[in-house]
């Protein structure tokens, strides 16, 4: 039992350092893939639903959120990659 409390104390504390202003981890890379995931899974679920002849309604505006999303999440992360100083 003290493995699993201890592994589980341990995956808790490595989600707790994400949110440190000093990690190895991109938010906005997160968030991108994150955005860039929900639109997978409605291309799946939309494919899935038509073979079966339903059709998905999906409301345009929020689909378009998540592209606009996905691809502003990734250019500022990569804008902040060529413009960004990083004192060594």
């Amino acid at each position: 039992m003290s493995k699993i409390t201890n592994y589980i104390k341990q995956k808790l504390m490595s989600f707790r350092d994400i949110f440190k202003d000093e990690n190895d981890i991109n938010e906005k890379s997160v968030v991108g893939f994150g955005s860039f995931l929900v639109m997978v899974i409605f291309a799946l679920v939309d494919i899935v639903t038509g073979i079966y002849g339903k059709e998905l309604h999906i409301q345009e505006y929020i689909y378009n959120s998540f592209v606009i999303i996905a691809l502003g999440s990734f250019g500022i992360a990569e804008a902040g990659k060529i413009f960004g100083k990083k004192d060594d």
